[in-house]
């Protein structure tokens, strides 16, 4: 199911015939530095990060993390969504891309439009989003779109710079 579409981009619901991209993104180098390593390593496992993932928050939820396609190859080059987190207070931002699609604003512009459906669909007002304090290219795309810093929050034994949108 398309959630949205932008200039460069269509943001559609996860489905499992997208486990081979699953296994690509969770297993890239930038992904296992600034996110972590999910252990997925085959279609099936991938499969299961679906299932019990985005497709269990789309119904629990009506939404979650979604697949980002580059509209002029219909090629899927990452994923950007609001998730419940536990740990966090509020809803969460979350975007993750191939390494060959980072720095050309892919998800600046991914994030533009999940902030903007996050409040006026979901009503969702506060957004957070974290990131570790090494990951400078996340915390400038976060800052670009107004996040504010607010302090530090550790999650899963690790201590992630947090950052708050409060919908004006």
């Amino acid at each position: 199911m398309q959630v949205c579409a932008t200039d460069r981009l269509q943001l559609r619901h996860f489905n499992v015939q997208d486990a081979p991209f699953i296994v690509a993104l969770l297993n890239d180098p930038g992904f296992i530095r600034y996110i972590a390593d999910k252990q997925v390593r085959t279609e099936a496992d991938a499969i299961g990060y679906l299932v019990e993932g985005p497709l269990a928050s789309y119904r629990r939820n009506g939404f979650g993390l979604n697949a980002v396609v580059h509209s002029a190859s219909n090629t899927l080059i990452g994923m950007c969504g609001v998730i419940l987190r536990d740990g966090l207070p509020n809803p969460d931002l979350g975007y993750a891309f191939l390494s060959e699609h980072c720095n050309q604003g892919f998800a600046t512009e991914a994030c533009i439009a999940t902030v903007s459906l996050a409040q006026a669909q979901w009503k969702i007002p506060t957004l957070l989003a974290i990131t570790l304090p090494e990951n400078t290219g996340s915390a400038r795309v976060l800052q670009k779109l107004g996040f504010s810093p607010a302090g530090s929050i550790t999650l899963n034994k690790q201590t992630n710079n947090l950052f708050e949108l409060t919908a004006s």
